[in-house]
């Protein structure tokens, strides 16, 4: 793959801690390209990285050295307002603990990124078709605290959807759910990944996840280990 077929590439990228007076290092020399339409995995021990990473990947986190680029955006050289403004283009995020907002209903916590990114009011046309797509269209009324956390994490990946971003990270989505409603998030994030061709990455420590991706990488001590295509699904 080209560089210039990647939504995301990242070169030779480090990240480091100060832990007292011991320099710690989070993530060394990653290099990294993912296409439009894959589904990747991540996985790897706790400490291993992994959230490290997909901060970067985010904008959430800057790199010590290395670059960034996604969709054509060299976002490790961005200030503050432009990585903010990139995220609400272009990126999606599903978290462990779902990060809905307790106060607001369904339809509007998947709003949300439409209006912050003041989106024009036809674009809220499209929230009830994602309701639909993830099956909480007869819930759009609800608050999040009448739910189950499986219906949580669906609302979430609408919302993470609405904006029709290139890249969709997946923090642990799966970690707070049993195995039923664990199975039912990755079959909709790969369904999305599919029929959006959005890119999905999946930061988890369930070995199930892999087996839907295209691509799997293993993390250990801040260094991808391997790379590799999921039999079946490349």
């Amino acid at each position: 793959m080209s560089t210039t077929d990647a939504i995301i590439r990242l070169h030779q990228v480090s990240r480091f801690y100060q832990a007292g007076t011991v320099k710690v290092t989070a993530l060394s020399g990653i290099d990294m390209e993912l296409s439009r339409g894959d589904f990747v995995t991540i996985m790897g021990p706790s400490g291993g990285g992994k959230t490290t990473l997909l901060n970067l990947m985010g904008g959430l986190d800057r790199p010590d050295t290395g670059d960034i680029h996604l969709n054509g955006h060299h976002i490790s050289q961005m200030d503050d307002r432009g990585l903010t403004d990139l995220r609400r283009r272009e990126i999606g995020f599903v978290f462990q603990f779902f990060n809905l907002l307790p106060t607001l209903t369904v339809w509007e916590n998947v709003e949300l990124p439409l209006l912050l990114s003041g989106a024009p009011g036809r674009a809220r046309q499209s929230i009830a078709t994602l309701l639909d797509y993830v099956g909480l269209l007869n819930r759009r009324d609800s608050f999040p605290a009448e739910m189950s956390g499986g219906e949580m994490q669906r609302v979430a990946i609408a919302r993470a959807l609405v904006h029709r971003p290139s890249i969709v990270l997946a923090d642990e989505p799966t970690g707070n759910l049993d195995s039923v409603n664990g199975h039912k998030i990755l079959d909709i994030l790969k369904e999305a990944c599919d029929d959006f061709q959005t890119t999905v990455v999946v930061v988890t420590h369930n070995p199930t996840a892999a087996q839907y991706g295209n691509r799997h990488f293993e993390i250990e001590d801040g260094r991808l280990k391997t790379s590799s295509p999921v039999p079946g699904n490349g």
